[in-house]
């Protein structure tokens, strides 16, 4: 899900050139498509979150998640790595969360304070890093912010899904709640980061 470590770029570097020449289009962008893609299917089938859509959608949702981590791994492997890429992946990871997030909030399952902080987070970082792509600074990601992101998916999963014998929305809640203090606490080091590469 989420904020993807690109390696071969340090910490405050300017970033690359782009290649004229790399493919836009090619099987790891294609896989940032399908989970943006995927966001409308999810949305429909989890308007109504009866116990059989509500597993349904959490197939969905797992579905678009597992893209997440097979388009950067196909990226590095076939080094095909792209500006468009980067540009659309967190994109991509975000509006999967935060759609669902919404909706949670809608069938009471997720308290709106923790989806405002969450929210809140996540469109912070999004603009610190455009603004930090704009003058060339490429900000990589923290390790908390990858723990936050498996939090995340591994909560929302627990709370989308509706089963009579295993209530899991409690678990769901916790970990969420453990995602937006990760979620905190990494876009404060994203923000220092920020501030000292400008500083440079």
């Amino acid at each position: 899900m989420a904020e993807q470590d690109d390696s071969k770029v340090r910490k405050g570097t300017q970033l690359p050139e782009p290649d004229e020449g790399a493919v836009v289009l090619n099987f790891p962008n294609f896989l940032t498509l399908l989970r943006i893609g995927l966001i409308p299917v999810f949305l429909l089938i989890f308007a109504d979150p009866t116990p059989s859509r509500s597993l349904w959608a959490a197939f969905v949702f797992i579905l678009a998640s597992t893209t997440d981590l097979l388009d950067g791994y196909m990226a590095r492997k076939m080094e095909q790595v792209t500006r468009l890429g980067k540009l659309m992946d967190p994109i991509a990871d975000k509006l999967l969360i935060i759609s669902a997030v919404v909706l949670l909030v809608a069938s009471q399952r997720v308290p709106a304070l923790l989806a405002i902080l969450l929210i809140g987070r996540e469109m912070a970082i999004t603009g610190l890093r455009a603004i930090g792509s704009r003058q060339g600074i490429q900000i990589p990601v923290e390790r908390l912010g990858k723990y936050k992101t498996f939090l995340q998916v591994i909560g929302v999963t627990l709370l989308i899904l509706d089963v009579s014998f295993l209530n899991l929305h409690h678990e769901g809640r916790l970990l969420l709640w453990a995602s937006v203090i990760l979620g905190l606490v990494s876009g404060t080091q994203y923000f220092l980061r920020f501030t000292r590469s400008n500083q440079r």
